[in-house]
This record gives structure tokens, sequence and C-alpha cells, in this order.
């Protein structure tokens, strides 16, 4: 295995922030990200990633390549929560075990963000319907873990699962990715181009930014969750790490560009924290919000970032 690999990206300079914001908590410094500041640039890395990959898919044909992409993300995200529920259930209750396989069997868009700046480390590029990928596979998590909850539960949850599916494709996160995503596909090129500067010159910075901001909220969560038990960490590491190395092999036979498998792999591995919260709240109130949201953001989320990506693209570049 090459190890530089995994050295250079703990020095990646939007991770060394990370590790920053944990410290700050750590050693209980008052820095902070005003939460105003942090949802716009969240807003603002949905937006240049959706975009790009719109302009990348208009130079692109559709054929059968996409295709089976997209069919690929449908299946693991609808799939993974299958497998983790029964993994789950009988050591964290029904309601729980629901809510965390729709987070795993769902995704992070913040991990797939960090994704793309690895891949631009390697000087790789990706496919732009991978951003499509990305945003379809919020929801057939979620729609998975509700009907598990239905099947499983003795009590009736409380949200249709019509105005669950609904939900989860208007979520704030999914709504931007997907209409950027559009408006990339169709915006004039020669327009276009007047706005390259905001969407991919200004990128990495507000990255940085962004992933302290995640290390502060990482860190918080992180002491009050040990307290939950090993297994709830051990899952959220070796259940990623799992589908995670599985779908870099599996995607040999599936997609040919490292790039895109290398997001697949992402995405198989990465476990939502925003959308599936929203999402269990209405579906299932009776799940500890306490202890799915810091195993997707305070252990997954980390392990992805820092372990996770250089692991799969290892074995993405052995096959």
């Amino acid at each position: 295995m090459d190890f530089q690999i995994l050295i250079n990206n703990l020095t990646n300079p939007s991770l060394l922030f990370f590790v920053l914001g944990i410290l700050a908590v750590r050693f209980k410094s008052d820095l902070e990200i005003p939460g105003s500041s942090a949802k716009f640039i969240a807003l603002y890395l949905m937006l240049s990633i959706g975009f790009k990959g719109g302009q990348e898919l208009s130079h692109s044909e559709f054929d059968s390549g996409i295709l089976w992409a997209l069919v690929f993300g449908l299946f693991l995200s609808a799939s993974i929560p299958f497998y983790t529920f029964f993994i789950l259930k009988k050591k964290l209750g029904v309601a729980n075990a629901s809510a965390i396989s729709a987070s795993y069997g769902s995704i992070s868009a913040v991990t797939f963000v960090a994704a793309v700046a690895f891949l631009d480390a390697q000087g790789t590029t990706f496919g732009g319907h991978m951003v499509a990928v990305m945003a379809l596979m919020e929801a057939p998590a979620i729609i998975s873990g509700v009907i598990l909850l239905r099947k499983y539960s003795e009590q009736k949850p409380e949200g249709g699962l019509k105005k669950i599916i609904i939900h989860a494709f208007t979520n704030g996160s999914v709504l931007l990715i997907l209409g950027s995503l559009v408006i990339g596909l169709i915006a004039d090129e020669k327009q276009a181009e007047g706005i390259k500067p905001f969407v991919t010159d200004i990128f990495k910075g507000f990255l940085a930014v962004f992933l302290l901001d995640m290390g502060i909220n990482s860190g918080r969560k992180l002491k009050a969750f040990f307290k939950t038990g090993y297994f709830s960490t051990v899952f959220a590491i070796v259940i990623p790490l799992i589908n995670g190395c599985a779908v870099a092999f599996l995607t040999h036979w599936i997609a040919p560009g490292v790039g895109d498998r290398l997001i697949f792999s992402i995405l198989a591995a990465s476990a939502s924290y925003i959308a599936v919260p929203a999402a269990m709240k209405l579906a299932n109130p009776e799940a500890d919000e306490g202890l799915y949201v810091p195993m997707a953001l305070a252990i997954t989320f980390p392990f992805n970032i820092t372990l996770g990506m250089p692991i799969y693209w290892m074995i993405i570049q052995a096959f």
C-alpha cells in the first residue's frame, strides 16, 4: 500500500482545520463560527458542487454508463439499511435501529465535498453525473428506514410514508444540489464563465472554514457520545469501512473512472446527519437523536475524511 497517500491526506490544510476545531473544544476555547455564516458556507458548497456537476454533465452524453451509475447509487442507498437494521435491532431497539440504518444508507453531502477536494489533490476528475447520484441517494435510505420501522415497531409511526418521501426530496440540501445541477446543465457556457471565480476559485477556502466549524461541532458531541458504550462507536467505524471497501472493489465492474469509484465508495461509507435526522423527527420521534447524530457526525465523518478515503483510494488503485 502507498501510505504516502494517507500522509498527504492527513496533512491536507482543510483536514487540519477540522482537527483544530476538535482541539478548540478540548482546550475549552471560545472559538466559534457564527451559525449564520456556517449555514451560508454550507449553502455555498452545495451550490458550487451542484453547478459544477451540471456543467460537467452538459459536456457528457447520457449513455448506459450514467444510467447504471444512477441505478447502482439508488440500490446502495435502499439496501444498506436492510442489513444494518438487523445488526442494530437487538442491541439498540427498533426505533434507534431504524434511524441509524437510515443514516448509514443515506449520504453525507459534506463528506462528498471532502472527497471532491481529495480527488482534486490527486489530480483526478469525476463525472458530473455523480452529483446527481449523490443527491438521489438521500431519499431511498429514509424510505427503507421508515418501512423497517413500520414492519417491526409495535406502534405505527406518525408521519405518513408519502409525506416522508416528499420531505426527503424537498430537504434544503437535496433541493439546492439538484437545482444547481439543473442550472449548471442548462446554463449558457459563456454566461457560466462569469461566475466561475465564485464557484471554483474560492471553494477550498470556504471548505477549510466549514470543516473548522464541523470540527467544533464534532468535538462537542464526542464526550457525551462515548458514554453510550463501545457498540455504537465500533459500528460507526466498522460498517462504513466495510461498505466503502466493498464498493471500492465492486465498482471495478460498474464505473470505469477511478474518480467515480471513489465517489461511490465514500457515498456508501458516509452517514447522513442532516437530512435523516430531519426526516426521523417526523417519522420516528422515539429514536434517540443524541445517539445517531453523533455516530454519523463525531465518529463516521472524521474516520472517512482522515483514514477512510485513503484506504478506499488504495483499494481502487490496486484493482
